[in-house]
């Protein structure tokens, strides 16, 4: 296994996190967390990240409330791809190990 340096792997953890005072709305309720889209009448809790943690800072009634007081949430542009070359070669196709004619 590689060892990463750990100035690296700070600059790639800090890379990953949010700006401290981004903000975010999560559903408030019962059940996991999930997008805006699959229940846009549920209220929000809305959350400002302070550097470490994410910390209440409010409540929106709804999914088009808490898109006015956080703007859009584009969490998708912090995802990291894989570098092209990062994945294992593709396996050879199957082939039998004798070969055979069908007479």
């Amino acid at each position: 296994m590689d060892d990463e340096p750990l100035d690296e792997w700070a600059a790639r953890r800090d890379a990953d996190r949010p700006a401290p005072g981004e903000r975010k709305a999560v559903p408030l309720g019962e059940g996991p967390t999930q997008g805006g889209h699959v229940d846009p009448a549920a209220t929000r809790g809305m959350l400002e990240w302070d550097g470490h943690q994410w910390v209440p800072t409010g409540v929106a009634e709804d999914h088009a409330a808490a898109l006015e007081e956080t703007g859009p949430q584009n969490v998708a542009e912090r995802v990291r791809l894989p570098r092209f070359g990062a994945l294992p070669p593709a396996p050879e196709p199957w082939r039998p190990t004798e070969e055979w004619w069908r007479p």
